[in-house]
Parts: C-alpha cells; sequence; structure tokens
C-alpha cells in the first residue's frame, strides 16, 4: 500500500492545485452568463472560439516536451542536463514562435476567424504559458506539489480577481473616480477578460523566474533528439486531443449559419462547465498518477498497483457521474446564471460520461507510457479525432451542438476501447474487469434513467444515488479500510 499512499497523498495536493483554482474559475462561468455583463450569449460563444484556440495552440508550443521531461528526467543520471536541453528547446521555439506570430498576426486572425484586436494578447499569453511548461513539471518531477499547488492557485485568483474588477467593478468606478475613467472603455469586455490571463500569466512566470536562475543552461543535442523523438507522437496525440476537446466550437461556429453559430456555441459552452466536476477529478488524478506511473515502473509489484489505481478511479468517477446528473438542475442554477443558456441541458450526461471515458483512458495509457511505445498514443488520439472530425462534419448541420457532444462521448469511448486492446498485447495489467463493469453499467444506466426518464424526480434519482453508493461501499470495504489505516 505504499506506494497507493503516496500515490493518493500527492493526488489530493494535485487536486487542490487543480480543483481550488478550477472552482475559482468555475466562477467566471456564473460571472460571464449573468444578464448584463457580456452582451449576448453569442458573446460567450465568442470568447469559447478564443479558448479553443489557445488549447491548441499551447499543445503545439510544448510538442510533446513536458511528457519528454517527465520520462528522461527519471531515466537519465545527468538531469540537470535534462533540465537545460528542455529549458533552452522551449525558450528558442516559445520566441521563435512569438516573433513570427506578431509579424503575421493579421493573416493568423483571418485564419483563426478572431478579431485582429484580440491576437497581440493571445499571442503574450501563448509566450508566457510556454515559458513556464518545464518549471512546472520539474515541481512535479521532484515531488514539491505544495509549491505548484500555491502558484497555480494564484494564478487563476488573480485572474478571476481581475476579472471581477473589470466585468462588475471597473464602469461603476468610472462613473465616480477620474482615475478609473482613463482605463474604462466600454464594449471591450472580451479584450478585458484576456487581459486579467495575460497579467495572471505574467505573475505566474514571474514567480518562476528563480528556477532559471538556478539551472544550468547544458545543452546535449544527442538527448535533445531522443528527446524530441520520443516527445513527437505526444504531440500528434496532443493535436488529436485538443481536436476532441476544444474543436467542435471552431466547427459549430464554421458548419453552422452565422447568425446562430456563436448563440449554439455560447449554451453549448456554458452546460458543458456542468462536466467540470468530472474534468476535475480525473486532472487531479491524472496529475498525480504521470510521475507516479514512471516512479514504480521497476517495482515488482507495479502491474498489480496500476490495477487497483483504476477500480479506484471506475468508483470515485461512477459516483461523481450520478451525483452530478441526479442534481444537474439544482447545480444549473447556481452555476449557469441566465435560462437563455439552458436549452442546452440535454447534453449533461452525455459530456460526464465522455471526460469520464477520457480519464480511464489517462489510466489506462500507462502501457505505452512506462514502454517508450508513445507512437500508439498518437495512433489512438489520431483515431479518437477522426471520430469526432466525422461525426460532427455530418451531423452538424442537422443537429447543432448535440451533435459535439455525441461526438466527444463516441471519441472518447473509442480512445479508452483501443488503449485497453492495445495494451493487453504489450503490457498485459491484471484490471478486475467484472467489478469495473459492474461499476460503470450501474452508474451509467442509473444516470441515464435520472436524466432522461424522472429529471425533477429527487427522489428516485436520491435513491439510485443511495443504492449506487451501498454497492461500491461493500465492493470496496476492505481497500477503503486499508487505505484510512494508512
Amino acid at each position: 500500500m505504499g506506494g497507493l499512499k503516496t500515490l493518493f497523498k500527492q493526488t489530493f495536493i494535485y487536486g487542490l492545485a487543480t480543483v481550488l483554482p478550477r472552482m475559482l474559475s468555475f466562477l467566471l462561468v456564473p460571472l460571464y452568463t449573468t444578464e448584463g455583463v457580456l452582451s449576448s450569449v453569442a458573446e460567450y460563444g465568442e470568447v469559447n472560439v478564443i479558448f479553443s484556440w489557445f488549447v491548441i495552440f499551447n499543445v503545439i508550443l510544448a510538442y510533446g516536451m513536458e511528457t519528454a521531461f517527465f520520462r528522461f528526467f527519471h531515466k537519465e543520471d545527468d538531469k540537470d542536463q535534462v533540465i537545460g536541453t528542455a529549458v533552452i528547446s522551449l525558450i528558442i521555439s516559445s520566441v521563435s514562435f512569438f516573433v513570427l506570430a506578431i509579424v503575421f498576426q493579421n493573416q493568423i486572425a483571418s485564419l483563426t476567424d478572431i478579431d485582429v484586436k484580440y491576437i497581440n494578447l493571445v499571442i503574450w499569453i501563448l509566450l508566457l504559458d510556454a515559458l513556464v511548461i518545464i518549471p512546472f513539471a520539474w515541481l512535479r518531477a521532484t515531488q514539491r506539489p505544495m509549491r505548484y499547488a500555491v502558484i497555480k492557485i494564484l494564478n487563476v485568483a488573480i485572474n478571476l480577481g481581475l476579472n471581477l474588477f473589470f466585468l462588475l467593478a471597473l464602469k461603476p468606478l468610472s462613473l465616480k473616480l477620474s482615475i478609473f475613467e482613463t482605463i474604462y472603455k466600454p464594449n471591450f469586455e472580451i479584450s478585458y477578460i484576456f487581459i486579467a490571463n495575460l497579467v495572471a500569466s505574467a505573475v505566474t512566470l514571474g514567480l518562476m523566474l528563480p528556477f532559471y536562475t538556478k539551472i544550468s543552461f547544458n545543452f546535449n543535442s544527442k538527448l535533445w533528439k531522443q528527446m524530441i523523438t520520443y516527445g513527437l507522437p505526444v504531440l500528434v496525440a496532443g493535436i488529436a486531443f485538443s481536436i476532441n476537446e476544444t474543436f467542435d466550437r471552431i466547427l459549430l461556429k464554421e458548419l453552422l449559419p452565422e447568425n446562430i453559430a456563436d448563440t449554439q456555441i455560447g449554451m453549448y459552452s456554458a452546460c458543458y462547465k456542468l462536466a467540470l466536476f468530472m474534468t476535475l477529478f480525473a486532472t487531479a488524478y491524472r496529475l498525480g498518477i504521470e510521475p507516479f506511473f514512471f516512479s514504480q515502473a521497476k517495482a515488482h509489484n507495479a502491474k498489480d498497483n496500476y490495477a487497483r489505481i483504476l477500480e479506484f478511479f471506475v468508483a470515485f468517477g461512477s459516483i461523481i457521474l450520478l451525483g452530478v446528473v441526479v442534481f444537474a438542475d439544482v447545480l444549473k442554477v447556481i452555476i449557469v446564471r441566465s435560462e437563455a443558456y439552458w436549452e442546452a441541458m440535454w447534453i449533461v450526461p452525455i459530456v460526464l460520461m465522455a471526460n469520464f471515458f477520457l480519464g480511464i483512458y489517462h489510466n489506462l495509457s500507462v502501457w505505452y507510457k512506462i514502454t517508450d511505445r508513445t507512437k500508439f498514443g498518437a495512433y489512438i488520439s489520431i483515431a479518437g479525432a477522426l471520430v469526432t472530425l466525422g461525426i460532427n462534419i455530418i451531423f452538424i448541420k442537422e443537429m447543432g451542438y448535440k451533435a459535439s457532444a455525441i461526438a466527444t462521448l463516441s471519441a472518447y469511448f473509442v480512445m479508452m476501447v483501443l488503449s485497453y486492446s492495445y495494451g493487453r498485447k504489450y503490457y498485459p495489467i491484471p484490471y478486475n474487469l467484472k467489478k469495473i463493469g459492474l461499476y460503470l453499467i450501474v452508474s451509467i444506466s442509473f444516470s441515464l434513467l435520472s436524466f432522461y426518464e424522472f429529471r425533477g424526480v429527487y427522489g428516485i434519482g436520491i435513491l439510485m444515488l443511495v443504492v449506487f453508493l451501498t454497492i461500491i461501499y461493500f465492493s470496496e470495504k476492505k481497500q477503503i479500510k486499508q487505505l484510512l489505516k494508512k
């Protein structure tokens, strides 16, 4: 249980680093969806399209170097050389991108269909975020989760605070004090959102600067080629994954009539946020589990640990799935403030299941990461991206955002199944399929029944939740007691 104890301890702290900042940023959803803050649902849709491009460019600027850093940091004896090589590589590539993007910002605006007045802010944010990739990875690799957590939380706290100031406080203050009158600009809300993001990113880089002063800037070209070779499939997988995660907003904008596209994106994106509870759990788990995968690779009971980890993940994830679905209509009033967005509530169980399957996929992906078969991660993600693109392109015009939700679920389900199938061949792990299958079948069945057949009948929904919790307790009673003792 020692390895699992370490995992759960780190996952808890990384969970704080992920869940608390995300919960703070989560407050931005009711802020943005409150009537009068943004001019319309369509404007919120425009913001989400820009953030969708953020995800794609962040993946490109990282080009798999973070995962390569983890692998070679644990593999190589000269860790300083690994750090120096990764840092120099990212500095050169990030600054080169920045210069080219500034020069060709008009062309980028045309290509991405983003107003050029936002492009400059986006380019600066991308640069600052790229320069903290390795410092954050180093904190995780050297098991310094508390510092990681504090900086992450501070980043989003600043972002949240500035959003509240710019969108709620600045206009009233500008009417009373001349100093604020010079700052306030009418119809400038989207720019304010990205200015808040820019300041938060700048402060984060400032806090990470001591890392740059302590390391040795040693570049090993041979090591760099090995890291690039390892990381490029991760880049391909990352691009494919970003297509699965965010490209549906871009396709909705491109394929739907212009007069309804941004409105549908706004409704879809707002209701999608109810899947955040699953995303938070899966992300915190992944942050804790990725370094654990590599550190436990040579342990004699590594496969048994990996199997039990997936069991726990599915158990907790199933509870979150059913709990959020049962109380979805309660949560929507708190999170998505305006009724103008509620039309898209239909997608909630779909996107929750999609993110659950994605979390399972990340757990299953251990086999190709520790056996240096990262190309399979690329193949699997490409398969998911093709499913996403295919379903969206074929059905968006007929079904709108519903097609996007179904595409996301289908893509992550396919990725989960493919990863399990390939894993059985190259690195078989003794997963308890009967128990995992039981949790999945019961939680998904109860969730669909609760939402689509008994929505609003909370007595039935709560009864289903109690029954499922009872099943979990009796199935995991021994393990729960052992963990509590540890």
